[in-house]
């Protein structure tokens, strides 16, 4: 033997569990030696059929874990798909609900409304990285110590369904859910925690808080069954007539009673109308009427576009 060989053996040998060393020493010194005579009986030059065979053996680490039947890889194949799964399911929605939790803590509790994307976002992100490494490195010991999953085979009655065909993107409803659910959030919000101050240093409310006693909940309710709306828009698929009607009457129920209390002037704080010398001298007014025309044609907007798209989908 050759010391290229003797090197090569004993690369191998590092990695293997050391009561199997003389034997597989012994067993890979002989394949090595008949693959080299096989190799000069055919007229090849001693020097280069060792190293032909040693090249053609490949790497000494992936040949012990042969020997030593350890996979190279961190999931194999009996593990993968059921990591892939869990790990998307888990990355779906746990980052963003951490994320949406801190950033409202952040705005609200902590005081630190302009601070609060930025915290969410770093939270989000923070927890996804954590459930990715905690669920990889779960299997990985699996994969090691190869623990056997007690899960059911698959069967082709666990095929899904053939999916709808979407006219609603999830992007689309998503955004809108978050716009929905800002607005919802803002109600209470603009009331504890007001970026306006009175005198006295204490947060003043946006909006008349005599309100919560008639208009803001009935809004809020409104806002809540928009959610709702959104959700069944997208389980089946598109808009659908009767979800237009649904939506024709909630843009209604919500848009009337704010263009009313614009125009009797009656939204806004009236403490907060004093606060400020612009809004006791016309601005309110003003504020009114321009808000009111905003009201009206994302209104107007909203409805026509849901009709266009459901008689769009229905065809």
């Amino acid at each position: 033997m050759t010391s290229l060989t003797d090197r090569y053996v004993a690369a191998t040998l590092r990695t293997v569990p050391a009561p199997r060393r003389a034997e597989i020493a012994d067993e890979l010194r002989a394949s090595i030696a008949d693959m080299i005579e096989g190799r000069t009986s055919a007229g090849q030059d001693a020097d280069a059929a060792e190293r032909e065979v040693l090249t053609e053996l490949g790497h000494p680490d992936r040949l012990a874990a042969r020997y030593a039947d350890r996979p190279l890889q961190l999931i194999g194949p009996t593990y993968y798909l059921v990591w892939q799964n869990l790990l998307r399911r888990l990355l779906t929605w746990i980052p963003a609900l951490v994320g949406v939790v801190v950033g409202v803590l952040k705005a609200t509790v902590g005081d630190e409304p302009g601070a609060a994307v930025g915290a969410g976002i770093v939270a989000a992100f923070q927890t996804g990285v954590q459930i990715a490494f905690w669920v990889t490195l779960s299997f990985a010991v699996l994969e090691r110590t190869r623990t056997p999953l007690t899960l059911p085979e698959w069967s082709p009655e666990q095929l899904a369904e053939t999916p709808v065909e979407r006219d609603v993107k999830l992007s689309d409803t998503c955004a809108s859910i978050a716009f929905l659910l800002i607005t919802l959030a803002f109600l209470p919000w603009q009331h504890l925690r007001s970026w306006v101050s009175d005198a006295d240093g204490r947060s003043l409310p946006l909006l008349d808080p005599a309100l919560w006693t008639s208009w803001l909940p009935v809004l809020a309710a409104v806002l809540v069954l928009s959610i709702g709306l959104e959700l069944v828009k997208y389980r089946l698929g598109g808009w659908t007539w009767p979800l237009v009607g649904l939506n024709l009457l909630l843009d209604l129920a919500f848009a009337v009673p704010l263009i009313w209390l614009l125009a009797t002037e009656r939204l806004l704080n009236p403490d907060l109308v004093d606060r400020f010398e612009w809004l006791r001298e016309g601005g309110l007014e003003t504020v009114g009427r321009v808000t009111i025309v905003v009201v009206v044609v994302i209104t107007v907007w909203d409805v026509v576009d849901s009709m266009v798209k459901a008689r769009r989908h229905t065809r």
